[in-house]
């Protein structure tokens, strides 16, 4: 039965993994870009992230559960907090690294973008400051997305040590 679980486990972990790190790419690599470009609307790249973030929010809910099944089983785990060999320091550094994904995850939600939301409807008041504060919020976006990606990618790169141990 434990066999299947950890099969279970690491199949859901993979496709969460992939879900949630592709729509991340996705979002930094092709849709920014054409966004800058003149290529994607505003509203277009609002729709993009409004409909992407219900699937990073349940990839990274499934992360957390797989892995914690994961690790737990694995024959390197000697307690909570026992950081005796490589495969647990590279998983105390992937944890800490997905822990800044979620406060990333949860500024951009729940302070960003609702700050974008004002900002429009003040911008139809008052067009001359729409443009300068539009710019900064879009500025301090764009940061969190690269550092969510290089938090993405010190995750699998602490995966690859852990697996390699």
């Amino acid at each position: 039965m434990t066999f299947w679980i950890l099969v279970i486990s690491y199949w859901f972990h993979l496709l969460s993994t992939v879900v949630w790190l592709g729509g991340m790419a996705l979002m930094l690599l092709v849709a920014w870009p054409a966004l800058r470009r003149g290529m994607l609307s505003d509203n277009h790249w609002l729709v993009l992230q409004q409909r992407f973030m219900p699937w990073a929010n349940g990839s990274l809910i499934i992360l957390l559960i797989t892995g914690f099944v994961q690790m737990t089983n694995d024959p390197n785990y000697n307690g909570f907090l026992q950081i005796d060999s490589l495969w647990a320091g590279a998983i105390l550094v992937k944890h800490l690294a997905f822990g800044g994904m979620v406060m990333i995850g949860v500024y951009v939600q729940w302070v960003l973008h609702p700050a974008m939301d004002r900002l429009k409807l003040l911008g139809e008041k008052r067009p001359s400051l729409l443009q300068s504060e539009q710019a900064a919020l879009s500025q301090r976006e764009i940061r969190l997305l690269r550092l969510n990606l290089l938090c993405a990618a010190a995750v699998l790169f602490c995966t690859a040590v852990a697996t390699a141990v």
